[in-house]
């Protein structure tokens, strides 16, 4: 096939009977579309992560049976459920065990396990789905190809083993003409466990697919006609970005663009495969390409917003002069697997804030006692929380004269308790206080945008 497209479809795409519907023949309409990723049911990872987290009896049977309505309400549309509804069933079965042995003892290796049972669910669904529209698909555990190491809750894929698994199971039943159904988010380690890529890694996957098919594009399906200069919910007129640079999306994503996964981006730019962003529930509205040079490319393309922020200050006189403090400070860090995302140095201080990207993970999972035991060590911790990172996009920022003026004199009346320019030249940041930082974007976009 001389075009081929990997589809992707996010939760809310697949949340209940008429949208799988929707996407089904967003799929059939589409020839080149011969692989399809998909996210769990809107809800349930959400609920699967509750269950991976240990809890009482009383509140497991709870979350089990909502995740079970959510499968419920969509298998009871169907007009013949008789084939479905026994994988459905055993599948709700090992969640309830699963869920049982979460709440004598968790880890992460079961936390992964249970939430991979959403996107087990929902592809099972959406080829009866399929059926239903007279459309055959292939059904195909996604843990056959995607191969990982065995960091759960944010592995990072084996490309050698990927591309070596894909050859032998995934690229036949494309070159047969098959159209092939799949599950994002979730590979399989060394030792035949299941890890997940992160939140959100539904997009990595078919962006990884893409890879090793050397498709043409990946197609990304979602709730929002493609990618805008900030978020609509926050500033009704934002506008859609038609094209943008790959550089540009993933300094979008990073900070807190909901629409693609950072890391969705790394085999696309590899590869230099297209994605497009679309809605599911409105495909005709149009939507956003990332490709790797698209023109113009303006000085400001888009404000992004990332909440629940936390803010390590480590302070230290030894820091003074010497050699090594930043150092061992990092050591630290990643002995703890803690990713760091800004940060700004003084003479006896650095700040920082941190990445908080796995499956399961927040800031108070993060920031562990013996974390901070081992910094208070060498230096003073301070945490400070109630916090929002809002990054300003665009490119050339740290040559083009006049932008921290126009920043600052929109931001005039709000306290910017921390900024990161020059190190990039996709961006500004800036930490703001979580409770003015709506206003901060809107502002931002008035001046930046709308003027």
């Amino acid at each position: 096939m001389s075009h081929l497209s990997v589809a992707k479809f996010g939760g809310t795409s697949v949340a209940n009977y008429a949208a799988m519907t929707a996407c089904a023949k967003i799929v059939l309409a589409d020839p080149n579309t011969r692989v399809v990723v998909l996210s769990a049911s809107a809800g349930v990872t959400n609920l699967l992560v509750a269950l991976a987290n240990g809890v009482d009896a009383q509140q497991r049977e709870k979350l089990v049976g909502e995740v079970r309505q959510i499968q419920e309400n969509i298998l009871t549309e169907l007009k013949d459920d008789s084939v479905v509804r026994p994988d459905i069933e055993r599948l709700l079965a090992s969640i309830e065990s699963l869920s049982e042995a979460a709440s004598l003892a968790t880890s992460p290796a079961l936390t992964d396990e249970l939430i991979s049972h959403g996107e087990m669910m929902s592809t099972r669904i959406f080829i009866e789905i399929l059926r239903e529209l007279n459309a055959q698909s292939t059904w195909l555990d996604v843990r056959s190809i995607v191969a990982t190491n065995s960091h759960f809750g944010k592995a990072a894929p084996d490309d050698e083993l990927t591309q070596k698994n894909s050859d032998n199971i995934l690229k036949p039943l494309i070159d047969r003409g098959e159209l092939v159904i799949t599950q994002g988010f979730i590979g399989r380690d060394p030792n035949g466990k299941t890890t997940t890529l992160g939140r959100g890694g539904s997009d990595y996957s078919a962006a990884l697919i893409a890879e090793v098919l050397h498709a043409k594009d990946v197609l990304i399906w979602t709730d929002v006609a493609g990618i805008y200069t900030t978020d609509p919910r926050i500033v009704p007129a934002a506008q859609r970005i038609d094209t943008m640079s790959f550089a540009e999306a993933a300094e979008m994503a990073t900070f807190g663009a909901k629409v693609l996964h950072p890391a969705t981006l790394l085999p696309a730019v590899r590869s230099n495969i297209p994605v497009y962003v679309g809605s599911s529930k409105a495909p005709q509205d149009g939507g956003t390409w990332v490709t790797r040079d698209p023109q113009p490319r303006p000085t400001f393309r888009a404000i992004a917003l990332r909440r629940d922020q936390t803010l390590l200050t480590l302070s230290s006189l030894n820091m003074l002069h010497a050699q090594g403090f930043l150092a061992n400070v990092f050591n630290i860090l990643a002995k703890h697997k803690i990713s760091v995302d800004t940060i700004t140095t003084s003479e006896v201080s650095v700040a920082l804030t941190l990445d908080k990207t796995g499956s399961a993970s927040s800031g108070a999972e993060l920031l562990s006692s013996e974390l901070l035991t081992e910094l208070s060590e060498v230096c003073t911790v301070k945490v400070d929380t109630g916090l929002s990172l809002v990054a300003l996009i665009g490119n050339d920022l740290h040559i083009s004269a006049g932008i921290a003026k126009r920043i600052f004199d929109a931001l005039e009346q709000y306290n910017v308790r921390m900024i990161s320019y020059g190190a990039s030249t996709n961006n500004v940041c800036m930490l703001v206080q979580s409770g003015q930082a709506d206003e901060v974007v809107r502002a931002l976009h008035a001046e930046l945008f709308e003027k």
